[in-house]
């Protein structure tokens, strides 16, 4: 896999010095819980990244629920957890991989090239029987230079067209069924989906945080073109990137993030939805 690493993988290249390890645990229920079970255990030498602090912005008018961070802040960030542009970055979370996914994506946008997400996460370094700690590393400070990759992202006025059919982008839907359909909607003000949107439930790519290879995927994504330009949302700009990072290991060439989601697109009153 192109994006992914085994725990067998980590477990023996953790103790290269240019390998850093992400701790990207976080509970959309309880913010603090994720940053709770990192001071309890985590992966030897493990950082810890907040999916609210770190890996997004704060909340506006508009933007979505989890806008992306001030890219200052992050780098910022990521300087003093001492990643460079060297570094092998291995995210995990300890759910079914979608903090670890945006986690993933954020450095892909500023251009790394070595970020990988860990497959199965920590309940897969667990079951293994590897060891964890409480210890927070310390690696002092680096020194990060970005290289913005913008054609990953989506503006809002390229969505406006793909929904009013004027344009040939696909638009990828993330979230569940009946969320797509308009059936339940227990976040957002207004059910449904955007309209000429294409419903793809991330979760049926990762199984129990275990991502499917390459032929699952392709099989999951079989009616799209490959060479077709893909824009992905889902609620907020979370569980999109899981589906952006199977579409890739798929082979999609030309894959971006509607950042602001769903989230963001109600927060328009004249912007249209559909259900079913």
């Amino acid at each position: 896999m192109r994006f992914i690493k085994s725990v067998d993988w980590l477990k023996k290249n953790l103790h290269d010095r240019n390998v850093r390890v992400i701790d990207c645990s976080f509970s959309l229920g309880n913010p603090a819980a994720g940053k709770t079970t990192y001071l309890q255990e985590h992966i030897p030498g493990a950082v810890f990244f907040d999916l609210e602090k770190d890996l997004s912005g704060h909340v506006k008018e508009h933007g979505g629920r989890h806008p992306l961070p001030n890219m200052k802040n992050f780098l910022r960030k990521i300087e003093n957890a001492g990643i460079d542009n060297d570094s092998i970055i291995i995210a995990y979370d300890q759910q079914d991989g979608a903090f670890a996914s945006r986690c993933w994506w954020l450095f892909r946008y500023l251009g790394h090239e070595q970020v990988y997400v860990l497959n199965g996460g920590f309940h897969a370094w667990k079951d293994r029987g590897f060891d964890s700690r409480s210890t927070i590393p310390d690696y002092g400070t680096s020194s990060y230079t970005p290289s913005f990759n913008e054609e990953m992202l989506a503006s809002l006025v390229e969505v406006e067209r793909i929904s009013e059919g004027k344009s040939q982008s696909i638009l990828l839907d993330s979230r569940s069924k009946e969320r797509y359909q308009g059936i339940e909607e227990p976040i957002d003000r207004i059910p449904g989906h955007i309209p000429h949107a294409i419903n793809a439930p991330w979760t049926e790519g990762v199984d129990k945080g275990f991502f499917g290879d390459a032929e699952l995927q392709s099989q999951r994504f079989h009616r799209f073109d490959k060479n077709q330009p893909i824009v992905v949302y889902c609620g907020s700009g979370i569980t999109a990137t899981p589906n952006i990072l199977t579409l890739l290991e798929a082979g999609f060439r030309e894959v971006k993030l509607y950042a602001g989601s769903y989230s963001d697109w109600v927060s328009y009153g004249h912007h249209k939805v559909d259900k079913q």
